[in-house]
């Protein structure tokens, strides 16, 4: 069904695997058009609970945009590049189900605007991340200059951004832009057991903890309280927990 990417269903999680390990999963323009493709599938099924997002082979998560695509970008036609990057990484920030990057390698550039677009960011003990674009005359333009500030910090992200230097997964756990750090060998299965954790959670829950802490504030949260009072899963809930047997969830 893809060209570039490699999407697999088990237990509830959907995996998205950016399959281009020759070129460091680069994310080229019709790579990026299948992410959009993929991720508005695991959206639209409702037997999906959350998802995972990873590279193929063991160097990279994905290393950045394909330069050659850029190269001859106009004014005009750069902001429209932009745009159509930016839509799809708002597409995973607000999926509605918890996204979680599994970060094997280099994510350098777009790769580290991916990762950052993601609910959660599991690293492997090797992996590298960056914001290389001042290198090529460029700032971040898939939502970086926006997401970076908000995991790390205005000057933490500026230092990264301004110098383009690359840190290790240990200074990236250090500075809060990744939340775990494991040994590769270790990397999938550590995600997918994160993945299986939130799953067994109740969905509209879920959902709705990721829409009060990316905007709204205090109403917006008092809000989806409300709302989740009146489902059937918080009934669930409450009941189970007061019997002492593990709550049914049926997300609604």
């Amino acid at each position: 069904m893809y060209q570039h990417l490699l999407y697999a269903v088990r237990e509830s999680v959907a995996t998205i695997t950016v399959n281009r390990p020759t070129v460091r999963n680069a994310l080229n323009v019709a790579t990026m058009e299948e992410l959009r493709a993929a991720f508005d599938q695991a959206r639209k099924d409702s037997a999906i609970g959350a998802v995972i997002v990873t590279g193929a082979g063991d160097k990279a998560f994905a290393a950045g945009a394909d330069i050659s695509e850029i190269a001859d970008l106009t004014e005009a036609s750069g902001s429209e590049f932009s745009r159509r990057g930016q839509s799809v990484f708002d597409l995973i920030e607000w999926l509605g189900k918890p996204v979680i990057a599994a970060v094997n390698g280099y994510a350098l550039g777009g790769g580290c605007e991916l990762a950052m677009a993601c609910t959660v960011r599991v690293a492997s003990d090797n992996a590298m991340f960056g914001q290389p674009e001042v290198k090529l005359g460029l700032i971040p333009g898939y939502g970086g200059t926006q997401r970076l500030p908000r995991l790390v910090g205005r000057s933490r992200a500026l230092r990264l951004m301004l110098t383009g230097e690359t840190i290790s997964a240990a200074e990236a756990l250090r500075i809060g832009l990744v939340d775990v750090v494991v040994p590769a060998a270790e990397l999938r299965s550590t995600a997918e057991n994160l993945a299986k954790q939130i799953v067994a959670n109740a969905p509209l829950a879920v959902r709705f903890c990721i829409e009060a802490v990316s905007g709204g504030g205090l109403p917006q949260e008092a809000s989806l309280f409300g709302k989740l009072c009146a489902t059937d899963d918080m009934k669930e809930g409450t009941r189970a927990f007061l019997e002492k047997r593990a709550p049914d969830f049926k997300g609604r």
